[in-house]
């Protein structure tokens, strides 16, 4: 019987009807002890894309200012003004649908040891530690340990410093399986990033821990120096490839979900203005991207939603249904990797090429040339003969660039552990004003400050006597005290 799958990526929901399954058996049925892996893993890839690649795009995308929410419209408000609550469904729809989602990982991970189906047991790992790794930078402490366990009804949180060190434990102890020595199927078209490519899986795995560590460079510095010199120093392979879920279409519930969510099922499609952030950025040094990121018009200054200019001068986000999902972007991995080599002075000389190709490969996914923008004296030339902090500026400003539009959670982490983009002194307004500053919101209740962490959404806290105390938004997440 033929493969169908219907995909619901806003809402991370997948329905299958595979060959393996008996036709004459309810699939409500099913035990998770009787879904096959093949049945189990596009569900588990595409839930986690849909939280990845919607919500936590937004909120991501509007606090690390690509966007602000566009005059005249209300749909963001409470995440441009910093008032993103406990009930907010915008927030508590990724909490919901990434434990959901970790429910499938886990029971894929459980199966794959008890198998010894190595191939899998690493996928499962690989998404078990990027979904718990993004669930703990947005929250903090977070279920983890106890969580996805059907006989836990109140699960532990886990300290953030416990998950990471767990996720690099677990990462390790995949890695170190011996994947020629797996048992069972193999993954195959069920692969839904990679197609089965286990060499590609290892590498994935490799990029998440260097990221892990990276993280932790101001809360945990010898640790994280530890951990990244020891992958340099024996020579692990890092991604050279997206880890990336593509195959969207233009049609409802299978689009990209940032798109879905924002211009299909939304009942506007302008929601989502270009900030003067990023936009006197680019349109500063003159970058040909700025023309397929935004529509022309003016940008809105960070959080001016009252603005009583028409809605229709401002420059609104272009996005498209077919864009992937980038977990981890080549161009992401590529930017780590300079950075690393530069502040650990290993192999620094190569920090350069490594920059340079990863300002090349964003520029090629936009079908432009950005060789002139790295070459002597451009926009985007590499500080060879500046200081560490110049390199890290230009690193982590490119990055910054090439997470539009859809992983700006991830721009939103970095510039909370370096500080880069710069934070503006003056409003954006002043004269005075640096392209591509950050600058508090216009409208924002925190008076000079920033939001630091999303909050524990009120049916967790609620329903779990282990859960605790809601902090303020202003707190930092642990690696950023």
């Amino acid at each position: 019987m033929k493969k169908i799958i219907l995909i619901l990526i806003g809402f991370g929901m997948l329905l299958s009807c595979d060959s393996q399954l008996d036709i004459n058996r309810d699939p409500d049925d099913l035990t998770p002890d009787d879904l096959a892996f093949e049945v189990e893993l596009p569900g588990s890839i595409t839930g986690i894309a849909g939280v990845q690649g919607a919500s936590w795009a937004i909120i991501g995308g509007i606090w690390s200012q690509m966007w602000s929410q566009s005059p005249g419209s209300s749909q963001y408000r409470v995440v441009d003004n910093y008032t993103l609550g406990t009930t907010d469904g915008i927030s508590t729809t990724g909490w919901r649908n990434a434990y959901d989602a970790l429910l499938d990982v886990r029971n894929i991970k459980r199966k794959a040891l008890e198998a010894e189906n190595w191939n899998y047991y690493l996928i499962a790992t690989v998404l078990e530690a990027y979904t718990f790794h993004m669930l703990t930078d947005w929250y903090g402490d977070i279920p983890y340990s106890e969580a996805n366990n059907p006989l836990i009804f109140s699960p532990h949180f886990d300290s953030g410093q416990d998950v990471y060190d767990a996720l690099i434990a677990d990462l390790d102890d995949a890695l170190g399986r011996n994947l020629s020595a797996s048992q069972g199927r193999e993954p195959g078209t069920d692969d839904l990033i990679f197609g089965g490519n286990m060499d590609n899986w290892v590498k994935f795995a490799n990029t998440l821990k260097l990221k892990i560590f990276l993280r932790q460079t101001e809360a945990r510095p010898s640790i994280a120096e530890a951990g990244i010199t020891a992958m340099l120093n024996s020579g692990v392979s890092f991604l050279d490839v997206d880890a990336a879920l593509t195959g969207f279409t233009d049609a409802p519930n299978i689009s990209n979900p940032l798109y879905e969510s924002d211009k299909r099922q939304l009942n506007t499609s302008l929601n989502l203005r270009a900030s003067t952030t990023m936009h006197s950025y680019l349109t500063d040094n003159l970058d040909s991207r700025l023309a397929l990121f935004y529509t022309t018009g003016n940008p809105v200054d960070q959080g001016d939603y009252n603005n009583p200019a028409g809605p229709n001068t401002f420059a609104v986000s272009i996005l498209h249904p077919e864009t992937p999902v980038y977990f981890i972007s080549h161009e992401e991995s590529l930017f780590m990797q300079a950075e690393v080599r530069e502040r650990y002075n290993i192999g620094a000389s190569g920090a350069k090429a490594l920059y340079d190709a990863a300002v090349l490969e964003n520029f090629n996914k936009w079908s432009l040339d950005g060789t002139s923008y790295v070459a002597p004296s451009a926009a985007y030339e590499y500080p060879s003969s500046g200081t560490f902090d110049d390199k890290l500026n230009a690193i982590i400003t490119q990055k910054w660039i090439a997470s539009y539009p859809g992983n700006g959670a991830e721009s939103f982490f970095e510039w909370q552990r370096t500080g880069i983009p710069a934070v503006s002194s003056v409003p954006q307004t002043d004269p005075a004003y640096v392209a591509g500053e950050f600058a508090v919101s216009l409208n924002g209740v925190l008076g000079t400050g920033f939001p630091q962490r999303l909050l524990y959404p009120t049916n967790e806290t609620s329903r779990n006597l282990n859960a605790p105390a809601v902090v303020p938004i202003t707190t930092p997440i642990w690696w950023n005290q």
